[in-house]
């Protein structure tokens, strides 16, 4: 049975990128896929120590952080899966602070500083990455957003082999009750309006990406 990991990189457990998260995973589970949601922020871990044991010539086929914490055990399973998601809000046009320290183990214990064979990841894993913003589509090309997540794309698709599939939500809702908060700024009625109209068929993409990745 082939295994898919969906890490969440939001504080919010149900929230719009669990719910993409999660879609993806029934779209691979309705085709015999096991999958597993890991959510970062019920883990206690820390970002890249900058200690280079992953690139002691000892120890690099080993492809190991030395840090050990919460996130020790989820980069092993990493290593076991047969597709990856990994999901994020996207905060003043950059990825959560949860999902940055994760690729920074992530990425750099499966790196090396040589050419052209820089990846000792052990197999090509398919991928994809989730965005999810209150930007809208207009206002994330207006600052560059496409620009500072080319970067860790990149890096993840030459990492893992394959290049990740993207899909973003725009435009999402942050509250249910925009009445409860200074935000006046927006307008409740066209939040839930585009939500009605756009976040359905965003669900939809994902299970079928949730599909691909396992080769259904």
């Amino acid at each position: 049975m082939k295994k898919i990991i969906a890490i969440n990189g939001s504080s919010r457990r149900n929230g719009n990128t669990a719910k993409m998260l999660k879609a993806a995973l029934a779209g691979a589970e309705a085709y015999g896929a096991e999958g597993e949601f890991i959510q970062l922020y019920s883990l206690f871990y820390k970002g890249c120590a900058s200690c280079f044991y992953c690139k002691q010539k000892k120890k690099i086929h080993g492809n190991i952080c030395a840090t050990k914490d919460d996130l020790t055990p989820v980069l092993e399973k990493i290593k076991e899966a047969d597709a990856l998601i990994l999901g994020t809000p996207i905060y003043f046009m950059n990825y959560s602070s949860s999902m940055v320290a994760f690729l920074e183990r992530f990425l750099f214990s499966n790196y090396l500083y040589r050419f052209p064979d820089s990846s000792i990841f052990p197999k090509k894993l398919p991928s994809a990455l989730f965005y999810t913003m209150n930007a809208t589509e207009e206002q994330a090309d207006l600052f560059h957003l496409p620009d500072r997540t080319k970067a860790y794309e990149e890096f993840l698709g030459n990492i893992l082999g394959v290049p990740p599939k993207v899909l973003s939500a725009y435009n999402t809702l942050q509250f249910r009750d925009y009445s409860r908060y200074e935000a006046s700024i927006f307008s409740e009625e066209d939040k839930k309006a585009y939500e009605k109209e756009h976040f359905q068929d965003t669900l939809d993409q994902a299970r079928f990406i949730g599909i691909k990745l396992i080769g259904g």
